[in-house]
């Protein structure tokens, strides 16, 4: 049995990795990863449930629901239901364009669509996507203790916010987790936004621990260039040179730490992020069964401090 954190304030215990279902919405919107086989995506999900990860992480916008209705799809055919943790915040109209929201009834009206589109009756974790409008928060987060009074969900979080917009959330109802964006590539978090949360125990469920694949050690020059047309990555400064070339070379350090054990760089970057004692777990994006088998170990994978220390040492050298 894969050791479990406890989320923040809530009763949920989870595994050090969760499944992260950005990609499985599939191409043709704003932030999408290009095209998706939803059978893969299903195989994939199984396939981290079966390897032992606890909960999976997903959002309406991903795929204007469509990432949402696969999740469903493949919770269906398990024994072992994971916790399904999901969002709200970011609309769409019919020109797919995204809208930011976050008025009370808009909040009310997510929950409800992703109720059925996930095929449950209750979310084990809702999350403000965004903190967007930002006049907004007081209204939106009002509502999402709202929808966890009535029992639609069990526990409420937020993503992408700032110290003085958790606190301003928190002055209306307690906050279960933050969910932000955490890798060596990019660290910012760690200064400020980390040890705040610790301090409140305010769980954290970073996301991006492979900087969207360029950590994972499959990643090449070659690649990147030929990304799809409607993936988002291809306009992310990090895989754009000279960044691209730089981040490619920490890779092979990560490597060196990694053969050594018969693990992925991908592994040792999810465990540089769990090194941190306020973060309680990583989100591992995954799009086919065969991509599992390069994360997977990041459930009972750790670094020595020794292996922490050396790859701190260079990152500092080396401008991270």
């Amino acid at each position: 049995m894969s050791e479990l954190r406890k989320l923040g304030n809530s009763d949920l215990n989870l595994t050090a990795i969760g499944v992260g279902a950005w990609a499985i919405g599939g191409g043709g919107w704003a932030f999408a990863w290009g095209a998706q086989d939803d059978n893969d995506s299903v195989a994939a999900i199984q396939a981290m449930i079966n390897g032992g990860v606890n909960w999976i992480d997903t959002a309406p916008v991903y795929g204007f629901g469509h990432s949402e209705e696969v999740v469903g799809r493949a919770i269906q055919g398990l024994s072992q239901k994971p916790y399904i943790f999901t969002k709200c915040a970011r609309r769409w109209n019919d020109k797919g364009e995204i809208v930011k929201v976050i008025k009370h009834d808009s909040v009310i009206e997510e929950c409800e669509n992703s109720l059925k589109r996930l095929g449950v009756d209750v979310i084990d974790l809702y999350q403000m996507h965004w903190p967007e409008p930002d006049e907004d928060i007081e209204e939106g987060w009002g509502a999402m203790a709202e929808l966890q009074k009535q029992g639609k969900v069990r526990w409420i979080g937020v993503s992408n916010y700032s110290v003085a917009q958790l606190k301003r959330a928190q002055a209306i109802a307690p906050i279960t987790s933050l969910q932000p964006p955490y890798s060596m590539i990019s660290p910012e978090i760690a200064s400020e936004i980390l040890p705040y949360c610790h301090s409140q125990n305010i769980g954290t469920l970073v996301y991006s621990p492979m900087k969207a694949g360029l950590l994972t050690g499959a990643m090449t020059k070659e690649r990147a260039e030929n990304l799809p047309a409607d993936d988002w990555r291809r306009r992310n400064p990090a895989f754009q040179e000279p960044n691209l070339s730089r981040n490619l070379e920490l890779v092979e350090v990560l490597r060196g730490i990694a053969d050594s054990h018969g693990r992925t760089p991908g592994e040792v970057a999810v465990a540089w992020t769990l090194h941190n004692p306020a973060v309680s777990a990583a989100i591992v994006g995954v799009r086919s069964a065969k991509q599992v088998d390069g994360v997977i170990g990041a459930l009972d994978f750790r670094l020595s401090d020794q292996e922490y220390s050396l790859i701190e040492q260079y990152r500092m050298t080396n401008g991270f």
